[in-house]
């Protein structure tokens, strides 16, 4: 049976967009289930596991949330924010990551053709998708745009276009010279922590 995996930021005693992380949860057991997921209230059920732990308010942690039909596990683990600078385009048409699965092997293989560059790029059938591990945005002067067609929605990035702080379109290899740096996001990486990357730093060959 498929694994699922749910990432979810803890911060000064509250969980970030723990509404986004359930409705992906039920989707996600909806598509593959063909039933609604009979599983317990997020706020309810992870604060009741944060009594039984000692953490540090002051720190944030990746809540980490693996199911199936119920919950299998959740881990809450010192964030560390990641250091990236360069990204390596890699194409891959034939990559499919709609579901947030635990298994990530063709991701892995994927990131393992990084090179020098600190992560990679998927370009899927000639559009710019996502990174290894986090959605991304382009910024063209103007506003911000992310791809319109993501390996996966992520959380951060319905809440950034529900909000209108960004706007979707398809960004194709070549379009990249209309922008002048990148933005990752997930539901770690937040919009106001500016994890960017210069827009020369891309490409498919990073030296």
């Amino acid at each position: 049976m498929s694994l699922f995996l749910e990432t979810i930021r803890f911060e000064n005693g509250r969980f970030d967009n723990l509404p986004l992380h359930r409705q992906r949860m039920e989707n996600t057991l909806a598509e593959v289930f063909n039933e609604t997921a009979e599983i317990p209230s997020p706020e309810n059920y992870l604060y009741d596991i944060l009594k039984r732990l000692k953490y540090s308010k002051k720190k944030p942690y990746k809540c980490r949330v693996v199911y199936g039909r119920q919950i299998k596990s959740v881990e809450f683990i010192p964030y560390r924010f990641p250091e990236i600078s360069s990204l390596k385009l890699i194409t891959a048409d034939d990559i499919d990551y709609h579901l947030k699965y635990l298994e990530r092997d063709a991701l892995n293989r994927l990131y393992a053709q990084r090179g020098n560059a600190d992560d990679i790029l998927i370009v899927k059938n000639g559009l710019i998708t996502d990174t290894s591990f986090a959605n991304i945005l382009f910024y063209n002067g103007r506003q911000w745009v992310t791809p319109a067609t993501p390996l996966l929605k992520g959380t951060r990035r319905q809440q950034l276009l529900e909000d209108e702080k960004i706007t979707a379109a398809d960004i194709r290899p070549g379009d990249l010279h209309y922008f002048t740096k990148a933005r990752l996001i997930n539901a770690m990486i937040r919009f106001e922590d500016e994890a960017d990357v210069d827009i020369d730093r891309i490409g498919f060959q990073v030296l």
